[in-house]
């Protein structure tokens, strides 16, 4: 098995042999194969001709700051990092390398990337649709206030069933189960209560007799997180929305426009349902227009009185 992409180098036959046998071995994919073919390629590359057996956990490290130098990700870093490591351990079970160099090799964080959310005025654009149509529309309608309402991940939302107690629109609160197997209830605002009362009220033109799914698809059953994602699609497009809109995306509305509008990350974290505050953080994405107002208000010595 020829790999071009290889540079010629005196341990080429050893990177031949480790692919060789995550081919045949592991049965990877050509494209996975591809990707170790092309990590494996730039480590021959840097050693500039050096021994894998010889090269020590300083070069390595020198090797990842090149190519993070360069404009490769830290996660990408941290793939070719990993290729790096099956190599080695190969090289020690079949040809008696000694210690592996990489160890103790972090590839470097990437930034993280800040959650899309829609504005408010976008989401109203979406929501606010005629209150009639077919039982298809308002299971739709109901759906996507649901999850803009109350913050649902989409697994959360096509796992409720219509009865049980996991919605009680007299409460004004569903209660899912999140990661993690983790239980949490969540406030259900009026608009979307009176979009889930248009539902249920159709629910049963679409639902199979015994079915226990809350939301259901053309067939009657539960409907598929596939067909979410495709009606939210379609939905946005309809509206006149040009954003590539996805279930989440409503989810991380909900949590920026809620701590927008009450400051309290501490709540936005429970009704989310996250285990750490710092996953809630990446929402305080606020203007500083937003952020002085709040300043002027709240600091004793931010204004003359």
């Amino acid at each position: 098995m020829a790999h071009a992409t290889l540079a010629t180098h005196p341990d080429e036959p050893l990177v031949c042999a480790y692919l060789e046998a995550l081919a045949h071995q592991r049965r990877l994919a050509r494209g996975t194969l591809a990707n170790y073919a092309r990590d494996l390629a730039a480590l021959l590359r840097l050693s500039g001709g050096a021994r894998l057996a010889s090269l020590e956990a300083a070069q390595l490290r020198r090797f990842v700051g090149q190519l993070h130098a360069a404009g490769i990700t830290g996660r990408s870093l941290a793939g070719t990092l990993s290729a790096w490591r099956g190599l080695y351990r190969w090289l020690a079970r079949q040809r008696g390398f000694g210690a592996d160099p990489c160890r103790g090799v972090r590839a470097p964080k990437s930034a993280k990337t800040l959650p899309k959310a829609l504005s408010v005025e976008a989401a109203q654009q979406l929501l606010d649709a005629p209150q009639t149509g077919s039982p298809a529309l308002l299971r739709d309608r109901a759906m996507f206030e649901l999850m803009y309402s109350s913050g649902l991940r989409l697994a959360e939302l096509v796992s409720l069933d219509a009865q049980g107690g996991a919605l009680d629109l007299a409460q004004a609160e569903v209660t899912v189960t999140g990661k993690g197997g983790k239980t949490r209830s969540v406030p259900v605002g009026a608009k979307a209560r009176a979009a889930l009362r248009d539902w249920l009220a159709a629910r049963a033109q679409l639902a199979r007799p015994g079915e226990r799914a809350l939301f259901v698809g053309a067939r009657g059953a539960r409907i598929a997180p596939g067909t979410v994602r495709a009606r939210l699609a379609a939905w946005a497009r309809a509206r006149g929305l040009q954003t590539r809109l996805h279930p989440h995306m409503l989810r991380h509305s909900f949590a920026t426009h809620v701590l927008q509008s009450s400051q309290d990350l501490r709540a936005v974290q429970e009704m989310l349902g996250h285990a750490s505050i710092s996953s809630t953080q990446v929402y305080t994405h606020l203007d500083f227009q937003s952020l002085a107002k709040v300043y002027d208000a709240a600091h004793p010595r931010a204004r003359k009185k």
